[in-house]
């Protein structure tokens, strides 16, 4: 099943659920600009700069003109868009943050009943960003799902300790895209480590309750 219309569709009842200036978790966005950026970045990619996202938010401020690019949010790519074609591969993580972004940013709880397939087609694509957030940390990182599947993001080096990230596959997603301060994840490892870890990595703070020794595990590339 491909997953990125679902979440299209979801993002943009959010996005209709919230004023044009509502606030969301990507700092100095409005619910507009978000909006403008998901419009621009699918159908209109030349213009999918910050000035370009600043000028079409700035022209949606209204609750008219944020309806109407709201409903050009809803509408799919064309055909020979890659955004088409390879939606999921491109889009899932995209569209299911940016939901995020949108109903944390309004104060709303985390949604606790994602689809099963959804939530593991989100396991699979955590990588790619998970290093990209992580590739600053002094010390190894590893995430660790409910069900004690786990990722190293960054293996320790010698003489480095280790932190573990645990939570949901949403939660996990949303502290390894930067949104750690929102999502609903606990920080384990020495007090040190876990200092270095939040001090080095933007936006890593999660719930640092429960603190115990991280368990880096098996030192594959890859766990689930």
């Amino acid at each position: 099943m491909h997953w990125y219309p679902w979440l299209r569709d979801r993002l943009v009842l959010e996005l209709r659920s919230v004023e044009p200036s509502a606030p969301t978790l990507c700092e100095g966005w409005t619910a507009a600009h978000l909006a403008a950026h998901v419009y621009l970045r699918e159908h209109r990619p030349w213009r999918a700069t910050s000035s370009g996202v600043s000028t079409l938010a700035a022209a949606s401020a209204d609750p008219a003109s944020y309806a109407r690019l709201v409903d050009e949010v809803a509408q799919p790519p064309g055909r020979l868009s890659p955004h088409s074609w390879a939606g999921d591969a491109i889009d899932l993580a995209e569209l299911f943050i940016h939901g995020e972004d949108v109903r944390r940013g309004a104060g709303r709880p985390a949604e606790r009943d994602l689809p099963e397939g959804l939530v593991a087609a989100l396991r699979d694509r955590i990588g790619f960003f998970a290093r990209l957030t992580y590739r600053r940390s002094p010390v190894g990182v590893l995430l660790v799902d409910p069900d004690g599947r786990r990722f190293v993001a960054r293996r320790a080096r010698s003489g480095q300790g280790s932190v573990a990230v645990r939570g949901r596959v949403e939660e996990l997603v949303l502290h390894a895209s930067g949104r750690g301060r929102a999502s609903d994840v606990a920080l384990h490892g020495s007090d040190d480590d876990v200092a270095a870890f939040v001090s080095a990595v933007p936006g890593a703070q999660g719930r640092a309750d429960d603190p115990g020794p991280a368990d880096d595990g098996p030192q594959g590339d890859r766990s689930p």
